[in-house]
């Protein structure tokens, strides 16, 4: 008989309690997750992560203090093997929502999503092998990178020398929000390679996920808006 896996451990990080709780009895619903903590800080959030070690952490990201981008940076700064951070947040297209994701948020939610696509923005981002709603996140970094990144033409060109040709290809539609099937069946080659592929990238970029890949393909110029 099969062990079903253990449920996914969530941490809730948010200044009002009014919507950790709600957000506590969406997760809870679900039998693969399971909210084992809270905090009501972005100060509070390290040694709470610390302590339970998630799998994945919903942070506000904007708290008074230490906000959801500081949060971050030090989650995933000083903690080994971090989890992944969804940073939840009432505008979408907000500068403090790009800054998460450059600390290394995977992806972001809004507080008006509905219950479901909360569920589902969870398990996808502990997953990792999909960006989470990947045409908002185009949208961000088509917006805000020009303005962050260097001088595009030859950061574009120090970024594509670092790639083989199969993983430039991977990069480029990995920005375009192809899961790792939906790249396997693009490319014609097995699940098997596009994940050694996908690593491969972002372990050239020295980035921790497919989000961070894409920021880094815009600010670098290596993709552009259009």
């Amino acid at each position: 008989m099969n062990t079903p896996p253990s449920p996914l451990r969530i941490v809730l990080v948010d200044d009002e309690r009014m919507v950790r709780t709600a957000l506590r009895a969406i997760l809870s619903s679900e039998p693969d997750l399971e909210v084992v903590g809270e905090a009501g800080s972005g100060a509070e959030a390290v040694p709470v992560v610390r302590e339970l070690r998630p799998d994945v952490v919903l942070m506000d990201v904007r708290m008074p203090d230490v906000d959801g981008i500081r949060a971050t940076e030090r989650i995933l700064g000083t903690l080994p093997d971090p989890p992944r951070v969804i940073v939840v947040t009432t505008f979408e297209n907000d500068s403090y929502v790009y800054d998460a994701l450059r600390a290394g948020a995977s992806g972001f939610l809004l507080k008006r999503a509905r219950a479901a696509e909360l569920v589902q923005a969870v398990r996808l981002v502990a997953r990792s092998d999909s960006l989470l709603f990947p045409a908002a996140v185009r949208a961000l970094a088509a917006e805000h990178a020009a303005a962050r990144g260097p001088d595009r033409e030859a950061s574009a060109r120090a970024l594509r020398d670092r790639l083989s040709e199969r993983e430039a290809v991977v990069l480029r539609l990995m920005t375009d929000g192809l899961s790792n099937s939906e790249i396997a069946a693009r490319m014609a080659v097995g699940p098997a390679t596009v994940k050694t592929h996908v690593g491969a990238v972002l372990t050239k970029l020295g980035v921790r996920d497919r989000t961070q890949a894409v920021i880094a393909a815009y600010e670098s110029g290596f993709v552009t808006p259009g």
